[in-house]
């Protein structure tokens, strides 16, 4: 697909300091595409901008600026999509506030799939890493697009589980698409720029600012069909991109946890508030109609792990006597009848053989795969 020819002229306004969205919306409204807007007088283009920004409009800055853009835009695999490229999502368009561009690298096609959101905690639990990975893998297989944020914890699982079936995933940044964040997930990023997308709204080299984060989360929901949040605490930053998706008229679900973790609290908050309670991927996809599996989509393939593969968790033993809350030793001992070395020396080898999670604070909590 060949590009905008006006790309530069819509680079140069998204470049320009002083130039807030609002206001290019307000432009483009009132003065049609770029290439024609720019084409105004000083005093018609003085309605929609500031002084300092009519006058960056055509400084060196800028237009080294849109330089470097058109440059990293001629590279196999990159694109730059603006909103009147028919590439661009459409479910963007349903929102309030769709950026006037997207930096796109990898796969741009996906953007024209059913898309799904999965989020939650940077801080996630073993189990809850294991739910987002698993969950996110059934979902690609059935055919969604999976969608997140390129962060540590539920996020990277979530990119992990939808590249490992057709559906692949989008990894919406809140820096630019050619600075990745944070710098522990550079491999996972990498994978996605060859398998699936990396995409964001900010011009190239933007680091991680905190306040573009919350716009990031607007994109994630905005992309997808729906939002699942798999372990989010009462503050967590996963509830916004909820109440964005919420706002947005996408469904909201949400996988329930122990009552005595901290990372149980936002879901269950939502869930008070009208989230849809799953317990399986097959719960959504029953939500969601018209889903269809790519074609490629022959065999189902497990989550990869870490751990050493086991068919079913034994059903005797230790495992028997843990519950599915976070435990600590002192507990075990008692409720087994074992002496502490013994419950120790159980508990390393169910660690092992991903049965069983340790957890800060000297507890543990028991494993299951979701399904």
């Amino acid at each position: 697909m060949t590009a905008d020819p006006g790309l530069a002229d819509w680079l140069r306004l998204t470049l320009t300091p002083g130039i807030p969205p609002s206001s290019l919306r307000r432009l483009l409204q009132a003065l049609g595409l770029p290439q024609e807007a720019l084409k105004r007088s000083h005093r018609e283009l003085s309605a929609f901008l500031s002084v300092e920004a009519l006058e960056g409009l055509q400084s060196t800055s800028v237009s080294d600026a849109v330089a470097r853009a058109l440059e990293w835009a001629s590279i196999t695999g990159h694109r730059i999509i603006t909103l009147a490229d028919s590439q661009y999502p459409g479910a963007l368009l349903e929102i309030p506030d769709p950026p006037a561009l997207l930096y796109a690298a990898g796969r741009a096609e996906l953007l024209a799939r059913p898309c799904f959101a999965v989020v939650g905690s940077r801080n996630a639990t073993a189990q809850g890493e294991r739910n987002a990975e698993a969950f996110a893998q059934s979902l690609s297989e059935a055919g969604l697009t999976i969608v997140s944020g390129l962060a540590m914890g539920i996020d990277a699982a979530a990119h992990r589980g939808g590249l490992a079936a057709p559906g692949s995933t989008i990894a919406v940044l809140g820096t630019g698409v050619d600075i990745i964040y944070p710098r522990r997930n550079e491999a996972l990023a990498d994978a996605i720029a060859r398998q699936g997308l990396l995409l964001s709204e900010f011009a190239l080299g933007t680091g991680p600012l905190p306040h573009n984060f919350p716009r990031r989360n607007r994109l994630i929901s905005g992309l997808a069909r729906g939002c699942l949040v798999v372990e989010a605490a009462a503050a967590s930053g996963s509830l916004i991109t909820a109440r964005a998706a919420a706002d947005q008229g996408r469904d909201v679900f949400a996988i329930p946890g122990s009552i005595h973790s901290p990372l149980s609290k936002g879901c269950h908050a939502l869930i008070k508030t009208g989230a849809k309670l799953v317990e399986s991927a097959d719960d959504i996809i029953a939500e969601l109609s018209g889903i269809h599996a790519p074609e490629s989509a022959t065999t189902r393939r497990e989550p990869k792990s870490g751990r050493r593969a086991a068919a079913a968790a034994p059903q005797s033993g230790l495992l028997l006597h843990m519950g599915h809350d976070p435990v600590d030793i002192d507990v075990l001992c008692e409720r087994a009848g074992m002496a502490p070395e013994e419950v120790s020396s159980e508990l390393l080898r169910l660690e092992l053989d991903g049965f069983v999670a340790a957890l800060p604070g000297g507890l543990y909590q028991r494993l299951e795969k979701a399904t």
